[in-house]
């Protein structure tokens, strides 16, 4: 029988903590038991054959099955109950003695005691030597059933762990992830407010014009933050959107270029949110005014979606609060597994993203 079909059902061990539950293994222990009680008396002769009839044999080989399941069983529940007290990875060298002091000790006795009995059953005289060879042959098999048992444990143990891991990775990475998409609504909230207020005290009309388009770019933010991909014509919507406010505010210092070759940008994908984030960050940190607009450009080339702007840094920059392109880049790579591309090229920020194709 193979290994691999061998099924050792348990519950994934971590450090310090072996689990003993039950096992699937009975197809294991109905071949191997039958076949060791008779496999070790006919290979030593201990059934003689030519003064036995047909039944007494018979006897004697169902007889011999009942000490191999007596002894497999045991070593068994012994095997189990080792795992709960010793870990492989924890101790493995009280594992190792355990297993050296417990198996023999008791796979010998019992076997020896079984022969005998056997002897006395069949009312045969005693040979201590048959006796002496067959508890050998029975403890070599029984150390091979551990260490297959014990192999088995170890693989499924290493996967489970792996597995758990993996898994602590997954919650971890979301974790992060939800963490940095919950800091996209107060930095944009607030900057987005203040504005508004602006317009409230100076030109109502495009207060009520700036708080209608804020009310469809907040909507499109609700309804999309717990997306982690969303399609790039969405976004696409969704940045003219955006620049309409930033056009309300800034008028002809803001200028917004998009150059998409007419690709079918419905067939890519990236994260929510990720090109106001550019802009925003264009916006705060460079200077511009109607005389030197600030131009934001949006390229598609093959799997990335390139914005630049003109770079002109402000001479006295406000504080940053650092949630703008480091929270971008950090949100691409747990959502993506791609890394954001950006660098000052003459007089021009650039920025690649990476799109996914649907």
């Amino acid at each position: 029988m193979k290994l691999d079909r061998i099924k050792l059902d348990f519950l994934p061990t971590r450090q310090g903590e072996a689990s003993a539950l039950p096992v699937n293994d009975i197809a294991f222990r109905l071949i191997l038991i039958p076949s060791f009680g008779i496999a070790i008396p006919l290979i030593s002769g201990m059934v003689p054959h030519s003064l036995f009839t047909l039944w007494q044999i018979k006897l004697s080989y169902l007889f011999t099955i009942g000490i191999a399941m007596v002894i497999y069983e045991g070593n068994r529940l012994l095997l189990f109950t080792l795992r709960s007290y010793f870990d492989w990875f924890e101790k493995p060298m009280r594992k190792i003695l355990a297993l050296l002091l417990v198996i023999p000790f008791y796979t010998l006795p019992v076997s020896i005691l079984l022969l005998v009995s056997w002897y006395f059953v069949f009312n045969q005289p005693v040979n201590w030597v048959m006796i002496k060879v067959n508890a050998l042959a029975i403890l070599v098999c029984v150390v091979f059933v551990v260490h297959v048992y014990e192999t088995v444990f170890l693989v499924k143990e290493a996967e489970s762990e792996k597995l758990a891991r993996a898994n602590e990775e997954r919650i971890r990475a979301k974790a992060e992830l939800e963490a940095l998409k919950s800091q996209i609504d107060p930095h944009f909230m607030f900057n987005s407010l203040n504005t508004l207020s602006h317009f409230i005290e100076s030109q109502p009309e495009k207060a009520k014009l700036f708080n209608d388009h804020l009310a469809e770019v907040y909507r499109y933010i609700l309804q999309n933050k717990k997306r982690d991909l969303i399609p790039l014509d969405e976004e696409l919507e969704f940045i003219r959107h955006y620049f309409s406010l930033l056009t309300i505010r800034y008028e002809g210092a803001i200028q917004m270029h998009l150059d998409l070759d007419e690709q079918p940008t419905e067939h890519f994908a990236l994260p929510p949110i990720s090109i106001q984030i550019l802009v925003e960050n264009a916006v705060k940190h460079n200077e511009f005014s109607d005389l030197h607009p600030l131009t934001v450009t949006l390229r598609l080339k093959q799997h990335a979606l390139e914005v630049t702007n003109n770079f002109r840094p402000k001479k006295h920059p406000r504080k940053s609060t650092r949630t703008g392109l480091q929270n971008l880049k950090e949100r691409y790579l747990i959502t993506t597994g791609k890394h954001l591309h950006w660098a000052v090229q003459g007089d021009q920020f650039w920025v690649s993203m990476p799109v996914l194709k649907m």
